[in-house]
């Protein structure tokens, strides 16, 4: 065999047809080269891939953590970090870099990668390494978004924060100018369509306005009120006879020896007393008749007669242990025969001030045809029965509603109990029970138990009461376009003043946002642009809910409305609390993301209960609660990667 091979290989080697040996060498060297090239290339594309991704990943953590401080260290460091965690333990890869940059100050983060990849295969023909580089590019676009911005204007936003000379109102300021310039940038050389709307709130919501530019009809034309009505005196009633007999105060003389100095034994004193004690009339008898008013205002008539009596009175006296001696006074009173004839007076309201004899505390029907358009009206309420004029401010009452402690909510069947048209967000108003009322603070009065008193009293008229204060918060708006100054006029012109209705807030900021309600046409008004609209709702509030039974809220002089409670105030935060949580509920049913944000106080269960997943942010400082108004910002805008 051996020989036969020897054979074969000399008879090629002479042969002159071909030489395939170098052929077959040359062939072998170019199909190690492919496919170790193929091999490394392979391994060079997952590397760069996995780069690129790493990249990606850095420059969206990088602009993510963009504040108004720009692309600063922290930024910077997220970025680094990410990278890390994205690119790290990669086989065969060494003097890996990384460096993202701005030149917008933030609005976008460019980054370059580069990583040396050591060959394979290919170190047989000379190539030990492979330099790879990528570049990526992120920025912040934002989508066509609604953003409610719901705002707590209460008195405690007067507060100063802690450790500084701001106040919570002028830290939520600054907090809303920033989030409007981070969204601004995001929609910088885009379509995108961003609208925003407001209600600030305290113990009412200044919505009237809004209400009534979508029609006067659904702002009822008249409202009863906690108030006072002046009235004059047109006579006396029926007069009511009574009759009797009155005996004055009885005044005695001094004590005598009766029957001189004799005595008595003990037993026979007693006995031996005259029997002449009965009052007598004594001298003449006097008349006197007259008129009078009473404490009550009752016209009283009387007839009297008065008559003097005497009569005696005797007591033994005991001057030693067996001498008794009977001893008398003389005693006086007068004697008092009267009839009366009792009269109520007749009271009927007057708009004649010279005419008005008092005023008389008690719930008021007020027309307010004129006062929703704006007009000032004249009422007879004012000091001293002068005519007082008021405007309406755009705060309202709510429509009507049950007092329960127990409310829930389904999208499937709506809130339960049923008539409760204040957590109904969307019927249009059709009657008196479904329309909102027009807040009247100047005429209204707690009913009370005495003069310049602040305790209430239940019944349902008085000759007492105190004013009541409204306050009245900024007014509310709805979605719009905004330029850069219209948003900061807006913030500025927020004041701080009243109690803390969560309630009210929320109610409002779902109305103002659903696609079904009064407001829908402004809601459902399509971007020009074409696409989808997000929406959302940022609640903000620095304290814990309140409720205030003896003032003039949106649920009226609740002492008295008793719309809420059943007494007019036990349970009445609790039951207030349950009315926000319902609200929070029915915007989050129609696809309303909420965020909640509890600045200067404790992140509640309840506010919790009402955000959205993962939208809860606590802010203890200016600061925090700045960065939590960025979140937002970033979350409602949409980072993408563009390189």
């Amino acid at each position: 065999m051996i020989d036969k091979h020897a054979g074969f290989l000399r008879r090629m080697g002479r042969s002159e047809d071909g030489n395939i040996f170098p052929l077959t060498a040359i062939a072998l060297v170019v199909l190690a080269g492919l496919v170790g090239g193929g091999v490394d290339m392979s391994r060079a594309y997952l590397v760069q891939n996995r780069l690129q991704n790493a990249c990606d990943a850095g420059v969206l953590a990088g602009r993510r953590s963009v504040t108004t401080d720009g692309f600063d260290k922290a930024a910077k460091d997220a970025a680094d970090e990410y990278f890390k965690v994205n690119f790290q333990n990669e086989p065969g890869t060494s003097g890996t870099t990384f460096l993202p940059v701005s030149k917008d100050n933030g609005d976008t983060v460019d980054g370059t990668a580069t990583t040396v990849l050591d060959s394979s295969i290919m170190k047989l023909f000379g190539f030990d390494t492979m330099s790879l580089a990528v570049e990526c590019t992120a920025t912040m676009s934002i989508g066509n978004s609604d953003v409610m911005m719901v705002l707590d204007t209460t008195g405690s936003m007067n507060d100063k924060l802690s450790g500084t000379s701001q106040t919570r109102m002028e830290a939520l300021q600054a907090a809303m100018k920033n989030f409007y310039d981070t969204v601004s940038k995001a929609t910088t050389g885009s379509n995108a369509r961003v609208r925003y709307g407001f209600v600030p709130y305290a113990s009412s919501a200044n919505v009237g306005k809004l209400i009534y530019d979508v029609n006067p009809a659904y702002i009822a034309n008249s409202v009863t009120i906690p108030s006072r009505e002046a009235q004059d005196q047109t006579g006396w009633d029926t007069a009511v006879y009574d009759s009797g007999t009155d005996y004055g105060e009885v005044n005695s003389g001094s004590w005598y020896y009766h029957d001189g100095k004799r005595y008595y034994s003990s037993g026979s004193c007693v006995s031996q007393q005259p029997s002449d004690t009965n009052w007598s009339d004594y001298g003449s008898s006097s008349n006197n008749d007259g008129t009078y008013i009473n404490d009550d205002g009752q016209k009283v008539t009387y007839k009297v007669k008065r008559q003097t009596q005497r009569r005696n009175d005797y007591t033994c006296w005991k001057r030693s242990n067996s001498e008794y001696y009977i001893i008398r006074r003389t005693q006086e009173r007068e004697k008092q025969s009267y009839e009366t004839w009792t009269q109520d007076p007749i009271f009927t309201p007057t708009t004649d001030p010279s005419a008005a004899d008092r005023y008389r505390y008690k719930d008021v029907t007020y027309n307010t045809t004129a006062f929703k358009s704006g007009s000032t009206v004249q009422t007879l309420t004012g000091n001293g029965f002068k005519w007082e004029g008021s405007k309406w401010d755009g705060c309202i009452e709510e429509r009507a509603t049950v007092a329960t402690d127990k409310i829930t909510f389904s999208k499937a069947t709506g809130v339960t109990p049923s008539g409760m048209y204040d957590l109904d967000i969307d019927t249009i108003p059709n009657s008196d029970a479904t329309r909102w009322k027009p807040l009247w603070p100047k005429v209204a009065y707690l009913r009370t138990t005495y003069s310049g008193s602040n305790t209430p009293t239940s019944a349902a008229e008085s000759d007492f009461g105190s004013k009541r204060t409204d306050y009245c918060p900024y007014k509310a708006q709805n979605f719009q376009t905004m330029t850069k100054k219209a948003f900061e006029d807006y913030a500025d012109a927020l004041t701080p003043w009243g109690g803390t209705y969560h309630d009210i807030g929320m109610i409002w900021g779902t109305r103002l946002s659903s696609e079904t309600g009064i407001f829908s046409s402004n809601v459902t008004e399509a971007p020009k642009n074409g696409g989808k609209v997000s929406r959302h709702i940022i609640f903000m509030t620095d304290g814990d809910p309140t409720a205030y039974e003896r003032e003039y809220t949106a649920w009226g002089i609740e002492f008295h409305s008793r719309r809420v409670t059943d007494d007019g105030e036990s349970d009445h935060v609790n039951r207030h609390v349950q009315r926000m949580l319902t609200a929070c509920e029915i915007a989050k049913s129609k696809g309303i993301r909420v965020w909640v944000i509890a600045f200067a106080t404790k992140m509640t269960t309840e506010l919790e209960k009402c955000a959205s997943q993962d939208s809860d942010f606590p802010a203890s400082n200016a600061g925090e609660l700045n960065k939590a108004f960025q979140e937002i910002a970033k979350q409602v805008g949409e980072l993408r990667v563009t390189q």
